[in-house]
């Protein structure tokens, strides 16, 4: 056997410990795949058994990491000569990986977000379904579908997109957002009293969530410097080219926007079919003649 290996150049060393690496990579994954399997049967709750599947994978590649690098370093001459042919490596080869691995860490030590949270990086939003070591995966949001609802897609995103892009979390500490409504009324409304009965439309038809929204930001206040103002339905007063604008602004669940504008409509249509006086208003051109210029 050695003859045969020393004919295309292996040492017999480095047979062995390839051998030795082979077995012990066999050895871990196996054992992992007792271990998940043994904690199965008695966690039923499907999010924790996903966190302990997780947890047990990390644990797997840090001792498979740990084990290589225990039968391989002696392979080498000297430490100095490891050091230098691993930072060859990576200055070569391994830069995006070790660029996902420092990813990985950040999500792992930093948490700026967990799976569950909704995040957007770069120009794509989504919900966080997994993270792996190299890539977290994304449950697409948006883009073509109308409001906040899902694609049905699934996008896998680099870790490593996190120190180059920036990152929105929707979800982290306070699971509120602000929300916008314009309604725009004709100049020859009674825009006051379209406030008044937009303002009615708030009060009926969204939820009152402001007592729990300044509870979430007091617990979030604790660590990011949040002031918090006024967290009531209100309703603004603009002018526009083609009328007066109404936008009605209000808390809403992150996920719950577009529930929360159909409510809203329904209400403010209704309304406004009860008032002689409010029409809705839509970009228009006006022109004035002089009878007598013909």
């Amino acid at each position: 056997m050695e003859q045969f290996f020393s004919e295309f150049g292996v040492s017999a060393d480095v047979v062995s410990k390839t051998v030795s690496s082979l077995v012990a990579i066999a050895i871990l994954l196996v054992l992992r795949r007792v271990v998940v399997r043994a904690i199965q049967g008695r966690v039923e709750d499907p999010e924790s058994m996903y966190r302990i599947r997780k947890s047990v994978t990390y644990v797997t590649t840090i001792v498979v990491i740990l084990t290589l690098a225990w039968i391989w370093v002696d392979a080498l001459d000297s430490v100095t000569t490891y050091i230098g042919l691993v930072s060859a490596g990576v200055a070569i080869a391994l830069a995006d990986v070790l660029k996902n691995l420092a990813g990985w860490a950040f999500i792992i030590l930093r948490r700026p977000f967990r799976v569950g949270d909704r995040v957007e990086v770069g120009e794509t939003i989504g919900d966080v379904v997994d993270v792996r070591i190299f890539r977290f995966s994304l449950l697409e949001v948006g883009n073509w579908v109308d409001a906040d609802q899902s694609t049905g897609r699934l996008i896998h995103v680099p870790n490593g997109v996190l120190f180059t892009e920036r990152l929105a979390n929707y979800t982290e500490g306070f699971e509120f957002i602000w929300h916008e409504i314009p309604v725009l009324v004709t100049f020859e409304s009674d825009w006051r009293r379209a406030k008044e009965r937009i303002e009615q439309v708030l009060a009926d038809s969204v939820p009152v969530v402001a007592r729990d929204a300044e509870q979430r930001i007091r617990d979030t206040a604790r660590e990011y410097q949040i002031r918090i103002g006024t967290l009531t339905p209100r309703v603004y007063v603009t002018v526009k080219d083609s009328g007066v604008l109404l936008t009605a602004r209000f808390l809403v669940g992150v996920r719950s926007r577009r529930g929360a504008d159909e409510r809203f409509w329904e209400g403010v249509l209704d309304a406004f079919a009860e008032e002689p006086n409010v029409d809705l208003a839509y970009p228009t051109l006006r022109v004035h003649t002089d009878p007598s210029e013909r």
